[in-house]
């Protein structure tokens, strides 16, 4: 087996096989060599984090859970070989170190491993994917990084994740929508389902206003981009060209009626248009298809 396939097999298995430690590391804390307890002081934030923001409420949550349990499953850490031996850059496992924190905790129980940038770049991005508490967005990027940056499918990502190859093709669909949607889903006034039904606007930065000010579900959004490209196709008009000989007519008939005449002739059928200027003229065309021949002409 290939490197590259051990890699994707082992993707297929989940974080823990890619950090190649047991099932059960966070109830065995007491009797894993593997685990250490490390001062919170001794951590730092790592810098291949995919989550651009963290949300305060949860952080509160599990720093109440903490207090009273304690950090149940340990943090992964590399050594931060370029400055001392004593400090290290968290791999996977920083919601937990602030949490910690903010249960004024001394210190946290960590994995140590010896890992490269590719290697902590990948395990950032799929511990915190699987743990389904990034934004859309966030979702998103880090399935882009991960198929781009480790060439890994959306059927791989997929059973990965434990999610359906839809659900990963439909969150990528989100990275091609314009920035100010981007940052009206970032900001809760639309939703992904509100920002993948926008996708096939020809409007899309008015119907995005509309749907936040009327308040408008995934369901209505999909409906008014449907009757708003519907509204925007004109039905093309067929075009009749002329020949030489019904130019001619027209001007034969025009000089003859003094009107001005159109005539359209396709397919063996077609229309003779007059064009009147007032009731008078109106009158005048009236009375010469009417008139009847007082004098007929006896053969």
């Amino acid at each position: 087996m290939t490197p590259s396939e051990d890699k994707k097999r082992k993707l297929g298995r989940g974080l823990s096989a890619l950090l190649g430690e047991a099932d059960n590391i966070a109830s065995n804390l007491d009797t894993s060599r593997a685990v250490k307890m490390i001062p919170i002081e001794f951590l730092q934030p790592g810098k291949f984090q995919p989550r651009q923001k963290m949300d305060v409420e949860s952080i509160n949550e599990l720093s109440a859970s903490i207090a009273k349990n304690g950090v149940l499953q340990p943090l992964l850490v590399r050594p931060l070989t370029d400055t001392n031996n004593n400090l290290y850059e968290i791999v996977a496992g920083e919601r937990r170190w602030r949490a910690s924190q903010k249960a004024k905790m001394h210190e946290v129980p960590v994995i140590i491993k010896d890992l490269n940038d590719l290697e902590t770049l990948e395990i950032a991005l799929i511990e915190n994917l699987q743990r389904q508490d990034l934004s859309p967005l966030e979702e998103a990027d880090g399935y882009q990084r991960l198929m781009h940056e480790f060439k890994h499918t959306q059927s791989e990502l997929a059973k990965a994740m434990g999610k359906s190859r839809s659900h990963v093709a439909n969150t990528l669909r989100l990275l091609s929508l314009p920035e100010f949607i981007k940052t009206m889903i970032v900001d809760g006034r639309l939703s992904a389902g509100h920002g993948r039904a926008l996708l096939g606007a020809k409007n899309i930065k008015d119907l995005a206003k509309v749907v936040e000010k009327q308040g408008l579900n995934v369901r209505q959004t999909e409906e008014l981009v449907k009757k708003e490209n519907s509204d925007s196709i004109k039905p093309v008009s067929r075009s009749f060209t002329k020949d030489a000989d019904t130019v001619a007519l027209e001007r034969d008939i025009s000089d003859t009626l003094g009107l001005k005449v159109d005539i359209k002739f396709q397919d063996g059928q077609g229309t003779l248009t007059l064009h009147y200027k007032g009731l008078s003229q109106l009158d005048d065309i009236l009375a010469r298809l009417t008139r009847k021949q007082k004098n007929p002409r006896v053969n």
